[in-house]
């Protein structure tokens, strides 16, 4: 009797095992013909069945679930998602089943990453970051997602969710450095980067393009951390911040944008002594980039070291003409000066030594805004919907004496709106 009971088990067994193939098999016909809803539906029915079925055909089933709600999602993120979890449960049962699925799952990981980009564009960064980790999450192989969904977690202030991807990218020990192959163009002198090795060889043929090499790109790691460290910074966890900026110069303390990094870090946390110490020693590494000098010139006015300041945005401007932010920072550095020039003349007598000193003050006065409006004027020309510029322009030309001036700049203003 034992041994019918027995016998009876394994063909009750064969027969589910039989079950749940047929209807996996034909969901994958019904996938064939693209008639996913009728392939969920074989699904559903071999679901029952699953718990006795062995790995190699569980893997089949949610590789097929995969494809089906892929298949039926369109644009419906939420089938999306659970057609990228039904393939990581795939994968996870069988790896092998990858090389089976790899077209389904680039396809998957395409609509994913261009429905971000989508999101991105119109400035839905949360849903953009929520994406790009589930494309991350099917096969953890791309970090390049992860990546980029940190970034937009960081857009979409987002700070938890950045913290936890920024974490990830840091202990996968992340770079981000990738090899580029690129070429100088002949006619600019430029070397420009290509998609890959075969893109330029081809323009090298064209005789276009001359010297192809190979370089790898800037390493990403750097930023990781800072964003860490600004977002615990942010959340007022300075312990955090410095001990992770701490390990992170100790492993290489020539790295300048880690050094940028504990700079800004510094600025944050008001230390603004360490961050113009930290700024020229970049300044070292890089004596050609306006941008340097224009935030050295910040943090000098911050400390109230305003001939400093005004050399660094000066310098900034010499290697970058058209700077607008060294331009204004200039002009509001210089100006900081009238509000002394003012209170000592109001404080005046009628006497005749008051008087002329008055008029000495007045000619500073001037002075002062005969320095100033150049900067000003150029940063109107480079941006005229700046109304606080124009406004302070328009009362510069007005204590100037300078009528016609500051009524056209007046119609400005209004014509903003203002």
């Amino acid at each position: 009797m034992k041994k019918q009971i027995l016998v009876a088990g394994l063909v009750l067994i064969s027969a589910f095992s039989f079950g749940q193939k047929k209807e996996i098999k034909k969901a994958e016909k019904a996938i064939k013909s693209n008639e996913f809803n009728e392939a969920l539906g074989y699904l559903n029915d071999a679901e029952g069945m699953l718990a006795s079925a062995d790995n190699e055909m569980k893997a089949q089933f949610y590789a097929a679930r995969g494809e089906a709600y892929m298949g039926s999602a369109g644009s419906d993120f939420q089938k999306l998602k659970m057609s990228a979890e039904a393939f990581q449960q795939a994968l996870e049962l069988n790896p092998n089943i990858e090389s089976q699925v790899s077209v389904p799952l680039q396809n998957l990981r395409a609509k994913l990453i261009n429905s971000a980009v989508s999101d991105q564009n119109s400035e839905q960064y949360k849903m953009a970051a929520e994406k790009l980790y589930t494309s991350y999450m099917i096969t953890k192989k791309d970090t390049s997602d992860l990546y980029f969904a940190a970034s937009n977690s960081v857009n979409a202030k987002d700070y938890p969710n950045a913290l936890k991807y920024y974490q990830m990218l840091v202990d996968l020990g992340y770079t981000g450095a990738t090899k580029e192959f690129v070429a100088t163009n002949k006619e600019t002198g430029e070397v420009e980067p290509f998609d890959n090795k075969n893109q330029r060889d081809i323009a090298i043929k064209t005789g276009e393009y001359i010297k192809p090499e190979e370089r790898v790109a800037e390493s990403k790691r750097g930023e990781v951390l800072r964003n860490m460290t600004l977002i615990y910074v942010e959340q007022g966890d300075s312990d955090k911040a410095t001990k992770l900026m701490k390990t992170a110069r100790a492993e290489n303390p020539t790295d300048v944008y880690l050094m940028r990094a504990d700079a800004d870090m510094s600025y944050k946390m008001g230390d603004i002594a360490k961050y113009n110490e930290l700024m020229n020693k970049i300044v070292a590494t890089d004596p050609e980039n306006p941008e340097i000098y224009f935030n050295l010139g910040v943090g000098s006015a911050e400390l109230g070291e305003d001939e400093k300041a005004i050399g660094y945005y000066k310098k900034a401007l010499e290697l970058k003409p058209e700077h607008e932010g060294a331009l204004i920072n200039l002009a509001v550095v210089k100006l900081k000066g009238e509000d002394k020039l003012v209170e000592q003349m109001n404080s005046l007598g009628n006497s005749s030594a008051d008087n002329k000193k008055y008029d000495e003050l007045k000619e500073q006065r001037k002075q002062l805004y005969m320095e100033t409006i150049p900067y000003l004027e150029k940063a109107v020309e480079l941006n005229p919907e700046n109304k606080g510029v124009a406004r302070t322009l328009m009362n510069i030309y007005s204590q100037m004496g300078e009528d016609s001036k500051a009524k056209a700049m007046k119609a400005k203003i209004e014509a903003m709106g203002g």
